[in-house]
């Protein structure tokens, strides 16, 4: 079993202690959690960033296209905040409408959520892993940063025949890395923290991970996160 706080590869860190998969009696509320065949809960539940480690961000690859703008430009006259507030709940697509240029010009909204919806695609690997994982019945929830456009994603790529979608920034109305978002994460599901594996494609975000007892792995590809999750004695072979 793997030792405490050691980064075991150029990309996976991860913070456990002994025994640290040990098993939990106490089942969700929602009745809903994946069990072995002793009926008992099976641990570690998983916690996926879904941007950049899941799924193809648009944003980042795409979008400035759409506005004819280079990243920096756009960075430049985009609202600082208007977008977190949307992660996070507070303001509708009318609002972001309204705010996303520092400058309040119009924009094609819908325009905009066809072009992202064409960008979203699973990452090279991840559905097969996803897979691999839900085949054996390994609790995996989203533990992402994203507004209710989540629900676009959803559509395209069905996430939810691999994972739930429990907890969405737009639903909480914080995001990630506040560790309070974390502590509610551990709170809702009813283990303890090192019962946990969350994987984000951000350092600061496992970081804060690790930092309140979770296994925290630096996603950078489908096969080293494989062996990071193999390094913590989670075997993938066919079951």
């Amino acid at each position: 079993m793997a030792a405490a706080a050691a980064m075991h590869t150029p990309t996976g860190l991860f913070n456990k202690k002994p025994n640290m998969w040990k098993k939990k009696k106490r089942d969700l509320a929602s009745g809903s959690c994946s069990s072995d065949i002793s009926g008992k809960r099976k641990l570690p539940v998983l916690l996926f960033d879904v941007m950049d480690t899941i799924v193809r961000d648009p944003f980042y690859h795409d979008v400035p296209a759409f506005f004819g703008m280079s990243m920096k430009e756009l960075l430049e006259c985009k609202h600082p905040l208007a977008w977190i507030e949307f992660e996070k709940g507070l303001i509708d697509e009318e609002e972001l409408a309204r705010k996303f240029f520092i400058d309040g010009r119009d924009f094609d909204l819908e325009g905009l959520k066809d072009y992202m919806r064409s960008g979203y695609s699973y990452l090279d690997g991840m559905q097969e892993l996803l897979q691999t994982l839900k085949a054996h019945n390994f609790e995996i929830h989203a533990f992402t940063n994203y507004p209710i456009w989540y629900k676009i994603i959803e559509d395209k790529l069905k996430l939810s025949d691999y994972l739930s979608w429990t907890f969405c920034s737009c639903f909480v109305g914080k995001r990630k890395p506040d560790p309070k978002f974390y502590l509610e994460v551990v709170g809702h599901l009813g283990v303890e923290p090192s019962d946990c594996i969350f994987i984000d494609d951000r350092p600061t975000n496992v970081k804060c991970a690790i930092e309140i007892g979770m296994g925290g792995l630096c996603f950078e590809n489908a096969d080293s996160l494989a062996k990071d999750l193999s390094h913590l004695g989670i075997n993938l072979s066919v079951p």
